[in-house]
């Protein structure tokens, strides 16, 4: 069965490879980014498909795409995510800091404020917060970025106590992946973790097996 998927974060990483591994499986893909070209570009190489530069902070700018959307998706991931360059928390910008929460926090509670009326109205759907280890662990000069994956998983386990019935969310860590993320943090470490192509493969299955039995779960992509 085929679904309607809603990714934010779709320009690079993880995000933009779940589109491109959803899409040849006749999935129907809503992406957002805020990289106007590269939304510009994935529109043109998948014009059956949605994508929008939006800015997940910004809850008017999210309220006004998702109510333009043609189809309410099945299936929501909050992929946008930003992390902190290495350093004590005190050395930290207070504008690198605010934009880390801005994105990482509120950006995924705007997206659920703005979809769960229309997907109670759907009266189906599964959300995907995306966590990390970092979301359930900590390390030293991660600090806002620990802080804002802890948060994920505090909201959605306090929304899955919420949410009626027939809808459901998950917290979702995707393990440790080498992506550009990655790169901040480990540097020339990164490469001996699994690739994004290798890790895509096994996290497509487990995102569409995902049910409303594991609302309010903390997975983890295996």
């Amino acid at each position: 069965m085929t679904k309607t998927i809603l990714i934010t974060g779709v320009s690079k990483g993880l995000g933009k490879a779940l589109t491109e591994k959803f899409i040849p499986l006749g999935h129907t893909i809503i992406g957002c980014a805020r990289s106007y070209n590269t939304i510009k570009e994935l529109q043109h190489k998948y014009p059956e498909h949605y994508f929008s530069p939006v800015n997940v902070a910004h809850y008017q700018e999210v309220k006004k795409w998702l109510k333009s959307l043609p189809q309410i998706p099945d299936l929501v991931i909050n992929n946008a995510a930003l992390i902190n360059q290495p350093a004590p928390l005190w050395e930290i910008s207070t504008e690198d800091f605010d934009q880390l929460i801005d994105v990482n926090i509120k950006g995924t509670a705007n997206i659920i404020r703005a979809i769960v009326p229309l997907m109670m109205n759907k009266k189906e759907g599964i959300i995907v917060n995306l966590s990390s280890g970092w979301g359930r662990s900590t390390s030293p000069e991660v600090a806002p970025y620990c802080a804002s994956k802890w948060a994920i998983e505090g909201l959605t386990k306090a929304l899955a106590q919420e949410l009626p019935s027939n809808l459901a969310t998950v917290a979702l860590n995707p393990g440790i992946i080498n992506t550009e993320m990655l790169n901040t943090c480990f540097g020339e470490q990164a490469k001996l973790y699994d690739s994004v192509d290798d890790w895509v493969k096994k996290a497509v299955p487990f995102l569409l097996n995902l049910s409303l039995q594991n609302n309010g779960d903390s997975l983890t992509v295996s």
